[in-house]
């Protein structure tokens, strides 16, 4: 017993100098405010019409961030980025009223197939009928080859949705926006597109949940989606095929082939659709793992001064896997990928609440997942009261502003000669505290260089659920297991 003691405390001992070993060698992280307004200037001189789009093989697919091609819109840098931290407000704001007031696909189309958490039957009549509210300001756009004209289009993707639509001619006279950067796909020009039979291939038109879907008197699956930010596309279900071009592989999809998208607010000509790569389900649902039936899909986000693409993967990873959270299926919400956070620290110091806080609710609400189109990350206002106060804390020798920049509320003044400046690292660990379930943040992932400020890239909010942004993942490899339910972290795989 004495030796089993004895082993057991030397272990802990080891383990907690790893620990503090680990900290100290990356508890501070110099920015230099020289060479982040070089990069700044380097990414709003880029020419998007000469981005590389090199051919790509089966189920591999380049992606952009959307910035690249809405850059010049705005005079500099930081005005991009202020609107970028708008895009993100508006979308984790629309996320919340889905998730909060249940408005959205999730819940709806899940309860009439699937089982509650106790394995009974969900009664379909007691599903209310509804019209789904979406939500767009996807953050990364990517190419795909469309129709067997291989008409190249960017489109907007997104983790939280399984919707995947494109504007589709011919339309009427003034129904489809101007797409600034890439042909209009026109179904009639495509000799393999078909129109989908809601009684044959029209699972939603025909559940009768979602009254964005309806099936008409031709047997056609028509739909009017409406986006959170007054956006709005309506269109009829078809199927074509998308090539990959290196090894001229055509595969062939279903989508919402969109042919008014007039009402409200209009879409950015920059991209012409959106593609939802919501998690995998076994039955229904349209995103890309869905129906590619891919329960591997990887993905590293280019980092937001970079000049180059990077690439998203179905069936395969090319990054290693040694750092996990466990995926959480939550069957409320089965399109949005929660992950198990277990403690945060900020350099060695913890974030002290009980890690059970970051469990579900009774209700299925609360607990984190990740969003790619959400650009900051957001956490309950409880808990982000205490880490921006760790934070603050843990930041040496640097002033902090009076005066904010824009709605980030911990900021600080760069230095004007130039120098590097220290701040903490933020240490996610996800189910237990082990180098092995640690993602460490850091530099911009940490950081937002926002009008000569240096900002805190977090906020807080009244809601009872996180969301963990496009910042702290940018330059990220990211290994979305659905199998396995694991999630893993390559640091600085595409940059």
């Amino acid at each position: 017993m004495e030796n089993f003691l004895y082993i057991h405390l030397l272990m802990s001992i080891i383990f907690s100098i790893l620990l503090v070993v680990l900290g100290n060698e990356k508890s501070f992280s110099p920015l230099n405010s020289t060479y982040i307004k070089q990069a700044k200037e380097r990414f709003m001189s880029l020419d998007p019409t000469k981005l590389p789009d090199p051919p790509m093989p089966s189920y591999t697919f380049t992606i952009y961030h959307r910035d690249v091609f809405e850059k010049s819109k705005f005079k500099d840098y930081d005005s991009l980025l202020e609107n970028r931290l708008a895009r993100s407000h508006a979308r984790a704001s629309s996320l919340a009223s889905i998730i909060e007031n249940g408005n959205g696909i999730g819940e709806n189309e899940t309860l009439a197939r699937q089982h509650n958490a106790q394995g009974s039957k969900i009664d379909r009549e007691k599903v209310p009928k509804s019209t789904s509210t979406y939500f767009v300001n996807g953050e990364y756009v990517a190419s795909f080859r469309l129709g067997s004209q291989e008409v190249r289009n960017f489109l907007l993707i997104d983790t939280g949705s399984d919707l995947v639509w494109w504007q589709c001619g011919p339309c009427e006279p003034n129904k489809c926006y101007k797409q600034k950067l890439q042909p209009l796909y026109v179904s009639t020009e495509s000799k393999v597109f078909r129109k989908i039979d809601c009684f044959l291939h029209g699972e939603r038109c025909l559940e009768d949940l979602d009254l964005s879907f309806k099936c008409i008197s031709d047997h056609s699956c028509t739909y009017d989606f409406k986006y959170a930010d007054g956006s709005r596309t309506k269109g009829f279900m078809g199927d074509d095929v998308i090539t990959f071009v290196l090894d001229q592989r055509p595969v062939r999809i279903i989508f919402g082939c969109s042919k008014d998208q007039t009402s409200g607010t209009t879409f950015s000509g920059e991209y012409s659709g959106i593609v939802g790569l919501g998690r995998r389900k076994i039955m229904g649902g349209y995103s890309l793992p869905t129906q590619f039936g891919a329960d591997l899909m990887s993905m590293c986000l280019p980092g937001f001064y970079s000049a180059t693409g990077s690439t998203l993967n179905f069936h395969t990873t090319k990054w290693p896997r040694a750092t996990s959270a466990k995926l959480v299926p939550n069957i409320k919400y089965p399109s949005f990928y929660f992950v198990n956070l277990y403690k945060v620290f900020i350099n060695d110091r913890e974030v002290e609440l009980s890690p059970s806080w970051w469990n579900f609710k009774k209700d299925l609400t609360g607990g984190i997942f990740v969003d790619t189109g959400t650009t900051i990350s957001y956490f309950p206002q409880e808990f982000y009261t205490i880490f921006r106060y760790v934070f603050r804390e843990e930041v040496r020798d640097i002033p902090m502003v009076d005066t904010p920049a824009g709605s980030l509320d911990t900021c600080y003044k760069e230095d004007p000669s130039g120098r590097g400046l220290n701040f903490p690292v933020v240490k996610l660990y996800f189910g237990s505290v082990s180098p092995s379930t640690m993602l460490l943040l850091a530099k911009e992932r940490v950081i937002l260089h926002f009008r000569g400020q240096y900002c805190l890239a977090f906020s807080g909010w009244d809601r009872s659920f996180a969301i963990l942004g496009s910042n702290q993942l940018q330059g990220v490899g990211l290994t979305f297991d659905t199998s396995a339910n694991t999630l893993s972290f390559d640091i600085d795989a595409c940059n």
